[in-house]
């Protein structure tokens, strides 16, 4: 590599109520070497910055199109709806989708729940972002429900939010193009998926230590084997006497002639 030319570098793009801290730290221990860009982007744009090749991959919520980009689910938030403080909601802990029956449910085009049939009575418009449905919330116009972390994102003090026990959740995915499974996108995969850097799954797996060969016998007949105890280890004359090991016979004594 010359001195020109630059380091590569790992853009990470994710949307609203996304926290990717934890993952960023990891990647920075291990990857030294990459440098991690974080893109801060909405629904939209992330899919569009991806394709573009402005970014290598991006935290996002499902649905994507599968047949465009590869995804690896994450986790699932709980939905909330969000309400002014003084409606009738606020004063219970959580409710059912069929307890906003009469209230108007603002439905965002960004909005990525997968209602089957979305609640409540619907607007005269849609609003254009989740952003400006809260707007709509603090006027009085109607309530919205989101993932809870998008509720904590856009808090405000005339506002509040309760748990909706029978509504999809949200679910969070890291997404890549399908065609460009990199490197480094495998590297911070095996991040997400809570692999450790020794992980025979990881892409940077360090060599495992040799182990030592056995020591062979000198010896044609294996090892060789002890004495068993309270016998000499060779054949020594009868009634105790210490022979040396593989010894002659003592013979008999003349007779005198």
């Amino acid at each position: 590599m010359t001195g020109s030319e630059e380091s590569p570098a790992f853009r990470l793009a994710y949307v609203p109520g996304v926290i990717p801290a934890k993952w960023v730290r990891i990647w920075n221990e291990r990857r030294t070497d990459v440098p991690l860009t974080l893109l801060q982007v909405s629904a939209a744009e992330a899919h569009a910055l991806m394709l573009a090749g402005d970014a290598d991959a991006a935290l996002v919520r499902l649905p994507v199109d599968r047949t465009v980009f590869s995804a690896i689910p994450l986790y699932t938030e709980t939905s909330v709806v969000v309400v002014p403080k003084d409606h009738v909601v606020s004063a219970v802990e959580e409710v059912t989708a069929e307890d906003l029956a009469d209230d108007i449910v603002l439905h965002p085009f960004d909005d990525t729940l997968a209602w089957e049939a979305f609640p409540g009575r619907p607007a005269l418009e849609r609003p254009a972002t989740t952003e400006d449905a809260v707007e709509l919330v603090a006027a009085g116009i109607g309530v919205l429900v989101v993932p809870q972390s998008l509720a904590r994102l856009h808090h405000r003090r005339d506002l509040t939010y309760r748990p909706v026990t029978d509504a999809p959740g949200s679910q969070v995915a890291l997404s890549w193009p399908e065609d460009r499974t990199t490197d480094l996108v495998e590297d911070f995969i095996g991040i997400v998926r809570g692999r450790t850097v020794n992980s025979s799954r990881g892409r940077r797996e360090e060599p495992k230590a040799e182990q030592p060969k056995a020591k062979k016998s000198s010896g044609t007949g294996g090892t060789a084997r002890k004495p068993a105890a309270g016998r000499s280890a060779g054949r020594g004359a009868r009634g105790g006497g210490s022979g040396k090991a593989g010894g002659t016979r003592q013979g008999k004594p003349r007779r005198k002639s």
